[in-house]
């Protein structure tokens, strides 16, 4: 029951997440949505009044200022003469039309039968000031203008003009109801493709999610199916790139450990064996008993060299800061050849060198040490009686350049991507004969990469092997 309710919370929490980033994307494209549509509602409406006040107002002026000039020439104004003068210059669109004398009375007013009172903008034209007013108000624009009669440089009069546009106005509200039936339209588009992409986004991120909790639980063969060329498409791929990666290195992992069990149980099986032969064996003699012994001690060695590898390998593959030095590898190598004489005198192989001076690398001496000597000590140990290993060292663009070369048994050609493999053999029968780990050449290829190497092996003519490492030169 307690686990039933454990799951429901996690679900729920789940659907909180994703809810709260759709919840989130909506938002944003909601708010974004919404300040793009008040600005094409209000910019185009806004823009398109005011260059009808500008134009009212131009309008307004030309026709008040010839009206105000052509109503100073005459000597004394009068009601008719004003209607004649309007008449004249066509002036029958305005909603009002008022002019009065310097003193404020009314000499003609087209409203005086309605019981309109004076205007204000026409006493305050008597003062000499120019007069504009203009506002959309009840879908029709309504715009005055007040302009003072001058003659001879003297105040006469005063004219004022109204005007009620509802043509203009009927133009500006269908204008607000087509931006309106836009911004509607636009809105709804933006919606529906905004839950198709976040439709389409948020699955994917559910399934990339669902991939990481599945490999995460250590289905290391999980892979995602990968359609489109986009960015989630690609975080995909990486995905699955990193997934295989993974599934290497547990394969490698489980490998290692498979191999270095085995390698470790027959060792310690022999020793176990010989020792209870000991024990249990009664009145066994002291030759027989000193042979079981140089048998358990010679097992115990073959513990201890691979302890040491592995120990190497775990130093390695830590990643521990190392502080490099100048190593000359030629001397290096004559210190090698020089301990490993009596197993190449044993083998009855002849070691030679062709070492140039000054050829230094920046890494540690006990590193370029095990991979001198693990590289010559293979050409020593998998060669023929009568053979030879050559150990070569120059310097070239910079880099340094070790070759080791054997007439010995040689790698297949198919084997040589494999040998670098940890506990890898390729006739294990007689590597074991020969004392080997299978962890020397996984050393050898480790060590030259941390130090920023590199190391190849092929054939050597006409028989034999030949290695191939080359380090960035000391400067």
């Amino acid at each position: 029951m307690q686990s039933e309710k454990e799951q429901a919370v996690k679900s729920a929490k789940k659907r909180i997440t994703t809810g709260s980033i759709s919840f989130q994307f909506f938002t944003f494209i909601g708010l974004l949505l919404a300040v793009l549509l008040v600005m094409l509602n209000i910019f185009p409406y806004t823009s398109t009044r005011d260059a009808v006040y500008q134009e009212k107002e131009k309008a307004m002026e030309s026709q008040a200022s010839t009206l105000a000039s052509t109503l100073s020439g005459l000597e004394k104004p009068s009601k008719e003469s004003v209607a004649e003068v309007l008449r004249l210059l066509d002036m029958q669109g305005f909603e009002r039309v008022s002019v009065s004398s310097s003193d404020g009375a009314a000499v003609y007013d087209s409203d005086e039968g309605d019981g309109a009172g004076v205007e204000p903008d026409l006493l305050t034209a008597l003062e000499g000031k120019t007069i504009f007013r203009s506002a959309f108000r009840d879908g029709s624009f309504r715009s005055s203008y007040a302009i003072p009669i001058s003659a001879r440089g003297e105040l006469t009069g005063a004219v004022f003009l109204r005007e009620i546009d509802a043509e203009r106005g009927q133009i500006l509200r269908e204008l607000k109801l087509q931006i309106r039936v836009l911004s509607l339209v636009i809105a709804l588009a933006a919606l529906v493709m905004t839950g198709i992409y976040s439709t389409t986004v948020l699955g994917k991120l559910r399934q990339l999610s669902n991939a990481i909790r599945i490999v995460s639980g250590g289905d290391y063969k999980y892979r995602m199916e990968v359609n489109g060329k986009d960015e989630l498409s690609e975080l995909s791929r990486e995905f699955n790139d990193l997934t295989a990666r993974l599934e290497d290195t547990e394969r490698q992992r489980r490998r290692f450990v498979s191999d270095a069990s085995h390698e470790l149980k027959t060792p310690l099986a022999s020793i176990r064996l010989l020792s209870d032969s000991i024990v249990q064996t009664e009145n066994m003699d002291s030759d027989t008993i000193r042979e079981f012994v140089a048998d358990i001690g010679n097992e115990a060695e073959r513990l201890q060299h691979m302890t040491e590898d592995l120990l190497s390998l775990s130093r390695l593959d830590g990643d521990i800061k190392i502080v490099p030095v100048p190593v000359d590898i030629k001397q290096v190598t004559l210190d090698v050849i020089d301990k490993l004489h009596p197993v190449a005198e044993e083998q009855r192989v002849t070691v030679r060198t062709e070492l140039d001076e000054g050829c230094q690398v920046l890494a540690t001496k006990d590193d370029i040490f095990h991979i001198v000597y693990n590289l010559i000590e293979n050409a020593i140990k998998y060669n023929f009686p009568e053979g030879s290993v050559t150990a070569k060292l120059h310097a070239e663009d910079g880099t340094v350049v070790l070759t080791v070369e054997d007439t010995g048994v040689g790698i297949p050609e198919d084997e040589r991507y494999n040998i670098f493999g940890r506990f890898y053999r390729i006739d294990k029968a007689r590597s074991r004969e020969a004392g080997g780990s299978g962890l020397g050449l996984s050393i050898v290829h480790d060590a030259v990469k941390a130090h920023g190497g590199t190391i190849a092996v092929g054939a050597n003519e006409p028989r034999g092997s030949r290695f191939i490492v080359r380090f960035p030169q000391a400067k």
